[in-house]
């Protein structure tokens, strides 16, 4: 018999919990759940439970995420379609996850129908989820920009984002309430309205950024967006807590390669959070534009804190706020604070000490 190691057993243990709560979740729901149950489903002990997960909320935010990472990628979509197409393609793949009137309390729509209840639970995840609810805006934005440059559609992707999610509730709540289809065509039609959405060319910034010179050698990271393993290289790096998540679209509006890379001061309830978010918006973009919506922006959520320590970052909390640019392989600028993201992607030049 093969010897695991101390890693594989732990990895191995926490595949058979996160299958176990799976069921769990998925015939009591989050409330009725017993983690003695979901201990013994697993074979496991509640103290082996625990030490994967450190609640139960905790457990269901990452079988929620482990769900919607794993989904099957959709086929490609055709290249170059309208944003009108984009947007409306996006809503069908929202739409179509929705329970109908006669599954709604199918084990998938029981699942998933206690996320929304334990998010409003208490401030420690609902303000993360409403900042990661204005990067989903952002992404879909961008995405939408890309098919139809020279104006910000990130006020077009909140409205259409208040839309489904409205929907999601309402078909729990309501089953059968509404007719899909004029959804869609409601969607489609926020393109033709006309919602201010003026992006400042100088945003706020308390402390400029300074000229630095330290190495780059960052551990190698998975990009959200895409589900590929890349290794970090040029561009702007920003570290962002979930309290600021948002923040790195001050980057991206300066025109740099982005990596954006989510920090937390509570990485086992938060950070499945902050992954199940992206990766239900990327289920979705991807049955709507092809490539994904990744312009010139990796997503990276740093649950462990390397790739933040490779940054400099070596302690985080959900108000973090660092960015640093990277050139030719070396850190060459550095900015902490509200404002850090811009004043990381605009300046100083590197001095030449700081090249020497």
């Amino acid at each position: 018999m093969v010897r695991l190691s101390r890693a594989e057993t732990q990895e191995r243990n926490r595949a058979k919990v996160l299958a176990a709560a799976r069921d769990e979740f998925a015939r009591r729901g989050f409330r009725e759940a017993k983690v003695d149950v979901i201990a013994e489903r697993a074979e496991l002990t509640r103290g082996a439970v625990y030490s994967n997960f450190p609640g139960k909320r905790a457990l269901y935010f990452a079988v929620l995420a482990d769900l919607a990472e794993r989904a099957p990628r959709p086929a490609t979509p055709p290249p170059d379609p309208a944003a009108a197409d984009v947007l409306a393609a996006f809503a069908r793949a929202w739409i179509a996850r929705l329970p109908l009137a006669t599954d709604s309390d199918g084990e998938d729509a029981r699942l998933a129908r206690d996320l929304v209840p334990e998010v409003l639970a208490d401030d420690h995840t609902r303000r993360p989820f409403a900042q990661l609810m204005r990067v989903e805006a952002i992404l879909l934005g961008l995405a939408l920009e890309r098919v139809r440059p020279g104006r910000r559609l990130v006020r077009v992707a909140e409205a259409a984002l208040t839309t489904l999610h409205g929907a999601s509730q309402l078909a729990a709540a309501a089953p059968g309430f509404g007719e899909p289809f004029h959804l869609v065509t409601a969607c489609a039609a926020l393109l033709d309205l006309d919602l201010t959405d003026d992006w400042p060319a100088e945003p706020p910034i308390t402390t400029p950024a300074r000229p630095a010179s330290e190495p780059w050698d960052p551990p190698p990271a998975t990009d959200l967006l895409t589900g590929e393993t890349f290794p970090p290289g040029d561009g702007v790096v920003t570290v962002l807590g979930l309290h600021r998540a948002a923040a790195f679209e001050e980057a991206v509006r300066a025109g740099a390669d982005v990596t954006a890379v989510l920090v937390t001061s509570d990485p086992g309830e938060l950070a499945p959070l902050a992954r199940l978010a992206v990766a239900d918006l990327r289920g979705c973009l991807d049955q709507a534009i092809a490539p994904p919506a990744r312009p010139r922006l990796r997503l990276v959520c740093d649950a462990g804190g390397a790739l933040a320590a490779a940054a400099g970052v070596t302690a985080v909390s959900d108000a973090t706020e660092t960015a640093v640019r990277v050139e030719a392989g070396r850190i060459v600028a550095r900015a902490e604070g509200f404002g850090a993201c811009h004043a990381a992607a605009v300046g100083p030049e590197p001095s030449r000490s700081s090249e020497s």
